[in-house]
């Protein structure tokens, strides 16, 4: 399994000091709320790719 750092090209130094702007940026109180409403859409976003991928698997099905 690749590493965060590995896909985007980014080193885990680079990673520390991404994040220590981003805690700059939006501050201690709403950095939770940003983390959770990602988890969010990624939670959204996979379920909607198993989504279409039942949806050809079940519209194969009915063709033949």
């Amino acid at each position: 399994m690749k590493y965060l750092g590995d896909i985007f090209g980014v080193g885990t130094s680079e990673l520390l000091i991404i994040l220590a702007i981003v805690l700059l940026l939006f501050g201690g109180k709403k950095l939770p709320e940003l983390f959770k409403s990602a988890g969010t859409s990624v939670r959204e976003l996979r379920k909607g790719l198993e989504g279409t991928d039942e949806k050809k698997v079940s519209q194969k099905t009915e063709n033949n």
